[in-house]
């Protein structure tokens, strides 16, 4: 049997019912092609755990994450053949903790932007949409799934509204822009469509004009980071260790509540508003920027404390 192929029917049919697999499939994707290579023809313990042994060091959280996500697509594989084996239950153990984010300055903002404008290709198509993508994600905290779904018509230039439809646990949600970002959003849009000859059917693309991938963006994003000093040079195209391109996410929020607390805002009160902005699922999600990693706060305080002080402001 082809695992890539099974993983293509499980993938669909979960798809299909409503489950958000973009993070799921990326690492089945590596199981069935360990699967593959090794010649196996059933799944079993002793599979599942070499392909762990055969990954990256990890989190305790991360593995036990592999394991969980390995182990739901074993069980689906012995519904179909009960040849095929799922390991136990708490076999790895772990538990899933939030990755301690990175918040970014200002100035390494816009440096990552910069450096991306300058990713090389034929037609230069890569740079703008890199860029374009790093900066949306900066100024409205997106989820970078958010972002790589979205189409041309998701996009209300009139109105300013962006039509977020691949939210998590498929949820939507209408955002209003800023003048300033709707305008570099329609730029990017008309010279996407220039270079391409054609409106594509999505609002990111790659050359080809086909919609930009998960993987891809993130290599971008890692190699970005290389070149202007935030993670380590890698050989043979790895990413490398370092500030994530989800952490403009958590950069945008923890800024927004420091604005908050700098303007005397009622706090509980624009908390609801920044849990329906950034599409959590309850308020405690949000408030989590404030009770579990309170050192960021204090951390983005001060360098926005130093910004202000050069900038003379008392």
């Amino acid at each position: 049997m082809s695992f890539l192929a099974e993983l293509d029917r499980y993938v669909t049919l979960r798809s299909v019912l409503g489950a958000d697999l973009s993070t799921d499939a990326r690492i089945l994707r590596r199981f069935a092609t360990f699967a593959d290579r090794d010649g196996a023809q059933h799944v079993n313990t002793n599979l599942v755990m070499r392909w762990l042994e055969s990954l990256p060091s990890a989190s305790p959280g991360t593995r036990a994450t592999r394991f969980r996500v390995a182990r739901q697509f074993a069980e689906w594989l012995h519904g179909i053949d009960p040849r095929h084996e799922a390991p136990p239950r708490g076999l790895v153990p772990g538990r899933l903790q939030r990755v301690h984010p990175y918040i970014y300055s200002e100035a390494e903002i816009v440096a990552i932007i910069d450096q991306a404008r300058t990713l090389p290709s034929v037609y230069g198509l890569r740079g703008l949409t890199c860029s374009t993508l790093f900066g949306l994600i900066a100024v409205t905290g997106l989820r970078i799934s958010e972002a790589l779904g979205l189409d041309p018509a998701d996009l209300e230039v009139e109105s300013g509204i962006l039509h977020v439809r691949q939210g998590k646990l498929g949820k939507e949600r209408l955002l209003p822009l800023d003048h300033s970002v709707v305008q570099r959003l329609e730029s990017y849009g008309r010279e996407r469509d220039r270079l391409l000859g054609r409106r594509p059917g999505a609002f990111f693309v790659t050359c080809e004009g086909h919609r930009l991938g998960d993987c891809s963006a993130r290599y971008n994003f890692a190699h970005v980071c290389q070149q202007i000093g935030l993670r380590e040079p890698q050989l043979y195209l790895r990413h490398g260790r370092g500030p994530r391109i989800h952490d403009l996410r958590h950069t945008f929020a923890v800024r927004t509540m420091l604005n908050w607390y700098r303007s005397g805002k009622d706090v509980s009160r624009e908390m609801i508003k920044l849990t329906t902005w950034l599409g959590h699922a309850s308020p405690a999600n949000t408030y989590w920027y404030l009770e579990a990693v309170p050192e960021l706060l204090e951390l983005a305080s001060s360098r926005m404390t130093g910004v202000a002080a050069e900038a003379g402001i008392r």
